[in-house]
């Protein structure tokens, strides 16, 4: 597996080699830190390729996240901003607890008893997803064209989370690997297609950045 990780890695930093060289975009070659982080991301790709499931490649090296389905690149997301736990924490391959919940718009007195089908626009913008092993990730709406009063509920809602991670962590005697966190800045629109693009068990794989 690794031998494998490591032979897909030189076609990416190998001019003429490969079908994607813009796999790893900002890998610089001589760097043997960003090389081996590149191989253990390419090596838990490998596991997830070869099954059916649609799953996610958190990039914060690129600031991008992928949809992927069978290794390959189905949607784009980019990440404005990031803030991260511990880096040793976001190895490995987590799986969804669950899906964000979603808000239905109301059925108008005297309309059809029908409800239209739930659509991108119907997801949240701000929400926090729950993995396993233990690892959050509040994902958050720029806030630059936003109202002041919006503005403050955002980030109440966010230091909400917070509190409650902390709370269950104290009470529920969780391991310290629970404090792992990573938080996204992402834009509403985008923010709405990654919740859309979420199910129950997905996993994710998330390339860690050098600098950080």
């Amino acid at each position: 597996m690794i031998l494998c990780a490591i032979l897909l890695l030189l076609t990416f930093v190998t001019p003429g080699w490969g079908k994607d060289p813009e796999a790893f975009p900002d890998l610089n070659p001589n760097n043997p830190q960003e090389l081996k982080e590149a191989t253990r991301v390419l090596e838990e790709e490998l596991k997830l390729a070869a099954r059916p499931q649609t799953y996610l490649l958190i990039d914060l090296g690129a600031s991008t996240i992928h949809i992927k389905g069978r290794g390959i690149g189905l949607h784009q997301i980019p990440i404005e901003t990031w803030s991260a736990g511990p880096r040793e924490a976001l190895k490995g391959i987590h799986r969804l607890v669950a899906r964000p919940p979603v808000v239905r718009r109301k059925i108008e007195p005297g309309a059809a008893t029908e409800q239209e089908p739930i659509s991108v626009a119907d997801m949240p913008t701000d929400y926090l997803l729950s993995f396993t092993p233990s690892l959050s990730v509040t994902v958050v709406p720029s806030v630059v064209s936003d109202s002041l009063f919006q503005s403050a509920v955002l980030l109440g809602k966010v230091g909400w989370h917070n509190v409650k991670n902390r709370v269950a962590r104290f009470f529920g005697d969780q391991p310290a690997e629970s404090s792992s966190y990573l938080r996204l800045t992402l834009t509403a629109d985008h923010a709405q297609s990654l919740a859309w693009s979420l199910v129950d068990g997905m996993a994710i794989v998330i390339r860690r950045s050098s600098d950080k």
